[in-house]
């Protein structure tokens, strides 16, 4: 049987009444209970290719996430950041937000990562936590056949549902938002600005509470030439117009940060998958930007 969590209404759902998807979907379910989930990016940036350092920070991330509560699924990406700098980055998930703050506590990690903050080798590290409450978090999948990011956890399955193809359908997936309107406690965004004396040191940024980091997925790896050639040529230049409005309206948009990603196999080679992760002020900002901006 699939856990999940829901609660008795006191927010009324988006879906209209009687609606039926036009399209099948499916979503990430659980076997046994799960409190909540986590996952970390970590990051190495360089100016030019190195891929010998590349390779080297690949294999002590690997080495430290292996420790005792380790991650229990990972994945590669690259990426090329507003500044220019190549980022080398390597996701890891936990079933359990206490098992990951169990490793970061026990771990290694600490040590290094605060050890390469005096570093002057030209090169920066960087490191993103996520924890979520299993009940503000939501998935939906094209094909049931594809996994990737938590779907690659032991005991999730990837089976249909019907919150789909209405506006506010993301919302209503959450199982919070039958109780929660998931309001930013800072109603106006602004775009914050950063200054940094040195290249040297370590940057924190704290973020208020209810903001939404939504990760979208393009895989074709296993495509036709037609249809590859029809996403590279037709939907890829639609999605990255509508990438590029976010990253250069933040104020407007509300959109915090967006990363570009390819995934990449052990040998650093680039394959045909890419994710979208972006980071909004609020659930609303995200849902504004997508009801009435044509770059959605």
């Amino acid at each position: 049987m699939a856990f999940e969590i829901t609660y008795p209404r006191t927010i009324e759902e988006r879906r209209p009444p009687g609606h039926k998807p036009k399209a099948p979907r499916y979503r990430l379910q659980w076997d046994v209970p799960v409190a909540g989930l986590a996952c970390a990016y970590f990051g190495f940036q360089t100016k030019q290719p190195d891929q010998e350092a590349e390779q080297v920070f690949l294999h002590q991330i690997s080495s430290l996430l292996g420790a005792s509560n380790k991650a229990e699924a990972t994945e590669q990406m690259t990426s090329l950041d507003a500044e220019g700098y190549r980022n080398t980055i390597v996701v890891a998930y936990w079933g359990s937000i206490t098992a990951f703050a169990t490793w970061l506590e026990t771990s290694e990690f600490r040590a290094w990562f605060d050890a390469l903050a005096s570093e002057d080798g030209g090169h920066g590290y960087w490191f993103e936590p996520f924890v979520s409450h299993f009940d503000r978090h939501e998935t939906i999948y094209s094909e049931q056949s594809y996994r990737v990011g938590l779907a690659n956890l032991p005991g999730t399955e990837i089976r249909s549902m019907n919150i789909n193809g209405y506006f506010g359908a993301a919302r209503d997936r959450l199982a919070l938002s039958a109780i929660d309107p998931l309001e930013s406690p800072v109603p106006q965004y602004s775009d914050p600005v950063f200054r940094a004396e040195t290249a040297g040191g370590h940057v924190q940024v704290s973020v208020p509470h209810n903001i939404t980091i939504l990760r979208s997925g393009q895989f074709w790896e296993a495509a036709g030439e037609e249809q590859s050639r029809d996403y590279l040529e037709t939907m890829k230049p639609r999605l990255d117009r509508g990438m590029e409005y976010l990253a250069q309206n933040p104020t407007e948009t509300g959109c915090l940060s967006i990363r570009i990603a390819t995934n990449i196999d052990s040998a650093l080679e680039k394959r045909s998958e890419t994710s979208t992760i972006a980071a909004f002020h609020s659930l609303s900002y995200l849902e504004e930007w997508a009801a009435s901006h044509k770059t959605h």
